[in-house]
């Protein structure tokens, strides 16, 4: 199961992905903030330009400072696109200080957008169970701008309106390349389709199997596929997990029958493993 999660986020991620070879140094001047979205936009701007990426692989958004060269990519934007909610707070001042000039898009801001509020860390009990867990499927949101779970790009349906999102504020930015924006958004779209139907397909043997994952960064993702999540150790990485909320999460790893922990590489191996001590379960 673990190789199989892994598989099918990265097919998600890179799904729009795209090479640059050849393009023109008048390129459009695009900043991502993360790496899958970065993809996305990638897709929408093949041909035309490569957009900069902030936060590499493997990085947390949560807790990113930026390099200079990355500070000077923002001078130089024509277009920054950000996630928003919480993700990306590393960045308020300096879409102040640098890139006042630039168009900002913040994706969960985009219509049709599917939105999710926060879930507590610890554990999620299904609806029926005593004390059923916040938030329920198909919430919409957010009641305030940072009331969301900010990992939108992991639903395909939210991932098309990103890519809509992206290629009308391309189009209005560089007119001259608009036509390109718009035959790259088809393709992408049609792709995401396919890839929905093929993701739901390849969840239906595993739905029922209950993980637990380190944090909550994947609801988009199980919501969608109807995936059997039993809870996480931390609602996020900047708010480390208390002793109560790891034996409430080791309780239900030996009461739900969890088959798997997900651990995170950026992230504390050590508290995974303590977790599942004696278990059997693995991570």
């Amino acid at each position: 199961m673990k190789n199989f999660w892994k598989a099918q986020l990265a097919a998600l991620s890179i799904i729009a992905a795209a090479p640059h070879a050849g393009q023109a140094a008048s390129s459009p001047k695009v900043v991502v903030t993360i790496a899958p979205v970065h993809s996305l936009v990638a897709g929408v701007m093949e041909g035309i330009g490569a957009p900069v990426l902030l936060v590499p692989p493997g990085a947390s958004a949560h807790s990113y400072t930026l390099k200079p060269s990355q500070a000077r990519a923002l001078s130089a934007a024509g277009v920054v696109i950000r996630v928003g909610g919480q993700l990306e707070n590393f960045l308020d001042r300096a879409l102040v200080n640098l890139a006042g000039k630039a168009a900002v898009v913040t994706l969960a801001q985009s219509p049709g957008m599917i939105l999710y509020a926060p879930r507590e860390g610890g554990v999620w009990r299904k609806p029926g169970e005593h004390g059923e867990r916040p938030g329920k499927p198909g919430e919409q949101g957010p009641r305030t701008p940072g009331n969301i779970d900010p990992h939108i790009w992991l639903d395909p349906e939210n991932a098309k309106h990103i890519v809509g999102a992206v290629s009308l504020t391309l189009q209005k930015a560089y007119p001259d390349h608009a036509g390109a924006f718009e035959r790259n958004t088809k393709k992408i779209i049609a792709r995401l389709r396919k890839l929905d139907r093929e993701l739901r397909e390849a969840t239906e043997p595993v739905r029922s199997r209950p993980f637990v994952v380190f944090h909550d960064a994947y609801r988009y993702f199980e919501e969608r596929y109807a995936l059997n999540a039993a809870g996480a150790i931390t609602i996020s990485p900047d708010r480390p997990a208390g002793a109560r909320r790891l034996a409430e999460i080791q309780a239900r790893i030996r009461s739900q029958g969890v088959v798997c922990v997900f651990a995170e590489p950026q992230f504390r191996p050590a508290l995974v493993e303590m977790l599942i001590a004696g278990t059997g379960v693995k991570a």
